[in-house]
C-alpha cells in the first residue's frame, strides 16, 4: 500500500500567514508611533509599508476571484459551458483568452479562478490561456491604460493585442504536452479527482461555503508570502540602476521587466503607476512593463504554485518574459 505523504492542513498555513500579517502591522504601528526617535530601520519601515500595501490592493481581487470561482463551479451548469465553447481546440482557446470581458478581475483573482476551470473539466491549457489574457483583455484595464497613455505610441494596442498573442502562445504550447495533469501540483490533482469522483454533496449555499473556505485557505497565505518577497526585493534593488538604463532600445525593456516582476502592481492600475517613467524610458520598455507584469511577478507565481508544479511555472516565465522582450523591442524600433 502507498502511503500517503503527510502535510499541514490548510489551517496551519492560513494561520501562520494571518500571524506574519499581524507582526507587519505592529511594526508598521510602531514605526508610526517612533516617529523622530527612528527606532525602526528605515529598511524595514520601507518592507513592511511596500509588502502591506500590495496585500491590501491584492486582496479585494483574490476576494472576487474566488467569488467567481464558486459561481463557475457550483452555481453555473455544466451545459451552459457545452453550449457555448467552440469545439475546436485552438478556437476554443482563443474564446477562453477573450473571457477577460465578461470576467473583469486582474491577476490575483485570475487565480483562484482558473482553478475553477480546471476543477470544471477545463484543459490545463485553457486554463492558462485564460490566466494570462484575462489581466490584460479586460474593460478595467484597457480603459485605464487608455487614459493614461491614449494611442501615443501604439502602447494600449501593442500591450492589448501581445497580451493576446502571448496568452494564445502559451496555450498552444502546453496543448501539446501528453499529459497535462502532470503540469499540476499532486494537491490540487487529488483535489480535482476527487471533485470528478464523488459528488459534491449538500446544498448548493452549503457547497459555495465549503469551496471559499478551501480556495480562501490556499490563497492567502500565498498570496501574503508572495507579498513580502514583493517587497523584500524593492527594498533590495536600486531604483537608480533601472532609471540609468531608460535610454537602451533593449536593457530598457529589461529594466522595466524587472520591476514590473519586483513590485507586483495590480493590471488594473499599473499603467499610471508606470506613466511616470514615459519621459525616462523608451515606449516599447512600458509597453513590455505592461505585458510581462500583467503576467508573471513575484506575487503571481507565489499564488500560482498553489495549483501548478515549479517546472510548468518556469517554463510558462521564460515564454512569456522572452515573447515581451520580442514585442517591447519591436516597438522600440518602430517608435
Amino acid at each position: 500500500m502507498q502511503t500517503k505523504r503527510a502535510g499541514l492542513p490548510l489551517g496551519v498555513w492560513a494561520l501562520a500567514a494571518a500571524a506574519l500579517l499581524a507582526a507587519m502591522l505592529a511594526i508598521r504601528t510602531a514605526s508610526a508611533a517612533a516617529a523622530p526617535a527612528d527606532v525602526l530601520p528605515s529598511a524595514l519601515r520601507d518592507l513592511v509599508t511596500l509588502s502591506l500595501s500590495v496585500f491590501i490592493e491584492s486582496l479585494p481581487f483574490v476576494f472576487l476571484g474566488v467569488l467567481i470561482s464558486i459561481v463557475v463551479q457550483v452555481w453555473v451548469p455544466a451545459a451552459v459551458f457545452d453550449r457555448l465553447m467552440p469545439r475546436r481546440p485552438a478556437a476554443r482557446r482563443v474564446a477562453m483568452s477573450m473571457l477577460g470581458v465578461l470576467l473583469p478581475v486582474c491577476e490575483c483573482g485570475n487565480v483562484p479562478l482558473s482553478r475553477g476551470l480546471i476543477i470544471r473539466g477545463f484543459t490545463v491549457s485553457e486554463s492558462l490561456t485564460f490566466l494570462l489574457a484575462a489581466p490584460i483583455l479586460n474593460p478595467v484595464t484597457i480603459i485605464t491604460t487608455y487614459q493614461a497613455f491614449g494611442f501615443d505610441h501604439g502602447i494600449l494596442v501593442a500591450r492589448v493585442v501581445g497580451g493576446f498573442m502571448i496568452a494564445n502562445l502559451v496555450g498552444w504550447l502546453f496543448s501539446r504536452h501528453p499529459r497535462q495533469h502532470e503540469l499540476l501540483t499532486p494537491k490540487f490533482e487529488a483535489s480535482c479527482r476527487a471533485h470528478g469522483d464523488t459528488p459534491a454533496a449538500g446544498s448548493r449555499m452549503r457547497r459555495s461555503a465549503v469551496g471559499f473556505a478551501e480556495e480562501t485557505s490556499a490563497m492567502l497565505p500565498a498570496l501574503l508570502i508572495g507579498c513580502f518577497l514583493a517587497g523584500a526585493i524593492q527594498v533590495g534593488v536600486p531604483r537608480d540602476v533601472l532609471i540609468a538604463l531608460g535610454g537602451d532600445p533593449i536593457w530598457s525593456v529589461l529594466a522595466l521587466m524587472a520591476l514590473a516582476f519586483v513590485v507586483g502592481v495590480c493590471s488594473n492600475v499599473d499603467a499610471f503607476f508606470i506613466l511616470s517613467f514615459g519621459s525616462t524610458f523608451m515606449p516599447g520598455a512600458i509597453v513590455a512593463f505592461l505585458t510581462f507584469g500583467a503576467m508573471v511577478d513575484v506575487k503571481m507565481l507565489a499564488l500560482l504554485r498553489t495549483t501548478f508544479t515549479t517546472a510548468t511555472l518556469a517554463r510558462v516565465t521564460a515564454v512569456v518574459g522572452l515573447s515581451s522582450l520580442v514585442i517591447g523591442f519591436g516597438v522600440n524600433l518602430l517608435a
